[in-house]
């Protein structure tokens, strides 16, 4: 599995395995069958897990799976694991937020993975209107210098913002983004950003919650209720796109291409992505080990000119999304809004 380093000694695989899935909304999850299949990722190459303090039990599942295997790690016989989370603070709390508060989310993060120092703690905020955003990252920053965390990085900032939280000083290693052949507003809003302090994209919704895959080519249109809000969440961003109808012309290019390289609609929106400038991983929330032989093959195979020009010529055919990064979600009264959930550490 191809590999990158995004900053100097701290390297990632390539596609980093996700974790929103395994927090129950997708699903029962078996904790040994999970833990297994961390395991066979892992030796695989897949060696970079991404997941959140709000994912309701996944630090502390991700922690038991690093417990069980410690001897091999330190003996060799795994390779060793890199854990992104995220701090989210919940909307109810952002304007009374203060360090010891920041610190006690972190502390937390540190006592359900079982670690003494997070690899890397992406932070996200969910209302600008609460401008203390800066200083929050400045806190984190103060937690890396105390040892608590190794990297920061941020998840759904949009340019101005994170522009604003890198003229304080804050050292920022990485930028998680929703990212797609459907979804191309991080390069619009942040790609100069992101070369001018080297900071990598990490993408999210690189298969668009699954509608990018052979399973809905030249498939009706699914009707709500959706199996999971990941699909609810990606079907609008498919009207953003410019409709279904446009959406299956997507596929259909996707499909060409796939068959000229033997491989799977995914695997060419996955590899799409990972020759974007400026993109260092994609996150790919497979759900269990059956996925490893297709994740394997992102490694096998690289998109020519020609590949590039026939998705290309679908993509200017889309409408959107548009605006700045993350804005849609944002709008508290539009629809995309309405799917999320702003204070899910409350309930912790």
């Amino acid at each position: 599995m191809e590999r990158i380093e995004i900053r100097p000694g701290y390297s990632i695989s390539r596609v980093i395995k996700g974790g929103w899935h395994l927090a129950g909304g997708h699903g029962s999850i078996d904790e040994r069958d999970a833990i297994a299949d961390m395991r066979a990722f892992v030796e695989t190459g897949i060696t970079t897990f991404d997941c959140a303090d709000i994912y309701t039990g996944v630090e502390e599942l991700i922690g038991k799976f690093l417990k069980q295997h410690q001897d091999a790690f330190k003996s060799g016989g795994l390779p060793y694991v890199q854990v992104h989370t995220k701090y989210v603070p919940d909307l109810d709390a952002l304007g009374s937020l203060t360090k010891k508060k920041t610190a006690q989310i972190i502390e937390r993060s540190l006592t359900r993975l079982g670690v003494e120092r997070l690899d890397l703690v992406q932070f996200s905020w969910w209302d600008y209107d609460f401008n203390n955003y800066v200083e929050t990252a400045q806190h984190l920053a103060e937690l890396q210098q105390e040892g608590k965390i190794r990297h920061i990085g941020v998840t759904n900032f949009d340019g101005q913002r994170l522009k604003e939280i890198l003229d304080t000083g804050v050292p920022v290693a990485a930028n998680q983004v929703q990212y797609s052949v459907l979804d191309h507003r991080a390069e619009l809003d942040m790609q100069a950003l992101a070369k001018e302090h080297d900071i990598p994209f990490l993408c999210y919704g690189s298969v668009a919650g699954g509608f990018l895959s052979d399973r809905y080519l030249n498939a009706q249109d699914p009707t709500p209720p959706y199996e999971n809000r990941s699909l609810t969440k990606y079907r609008l961003i498919i009207d953003e796109f410019g409709g279904y109808d446009l959406f299956q012309e997507a596929l259909q290019a996707l499909k060409r291409v796939a068959d000229k390289h033997e491989v799977g609609i995914a695997e060419v929106a996955c590899r799409y992505l990972l020759q974007k400038p400026m993109v260092g991983a994609v996150i790919v929330g497979a759900r269990n080990r059956n996925h490893l032989e297709k994740l394997k093959k992102l490694s096998e195979f690289n998109l020519d000119e020609n590949d590039l020009l026939e998705i290309k010529k679908v993509v200017d055919k889309s409408y959107g999304p548009k605006g700045p990064f993350y804005a849609l979600e944002r709008d508290k009264g539009g629809k995309h809004a309405a799917i999320m959930r702003y204070n899910l550490n409350k309930s912790e």
